[in-house]
């Protein structure tokens, strides 16, 4: 669960892109004082640096597309493929 901290980052950062603002450390303090939630100070640091060089666009609309449930059907199809390269198929 993510602490009120972490959500007003996500938020900011998110209010930043939306708005087509490049997201760094200071705008993200900007926007979390006019909200006025109190946010430790290495929030806003961590997230403006983890945001630097990524497509923020590009995470946004990609969020499932590498989940867990996906690499799951990865894992079950490439099972399949073995066993059946090695005659172990279920109409052998």
């Amino acid at each position: 669960i993510a602490s009120v901290s972490e959500l007003a980052c996500i938020y900011s950062a998110l209010t930043l892109h939306d708005n087509e603002v490049t997201i760094t450390e200071d705008k993200i303090n900007a926007l979390i004082k006019a909200v006025g939630v109190n946010v430790e100070p290495f929030w806003s640091s961590l997230f403006a640096m983890a945001l630097a060089n990524v497509n923020t666009g590009s995470l946004i609309y990609n969020v499932g597309a590498g989940g867990p449930c996906s690499s799951m059907e990865a894992k079950k199809e490439e099972s399949k493929e073995s066993d059946d390269d090695m005659g172990f198929g279920r109409f052998d």
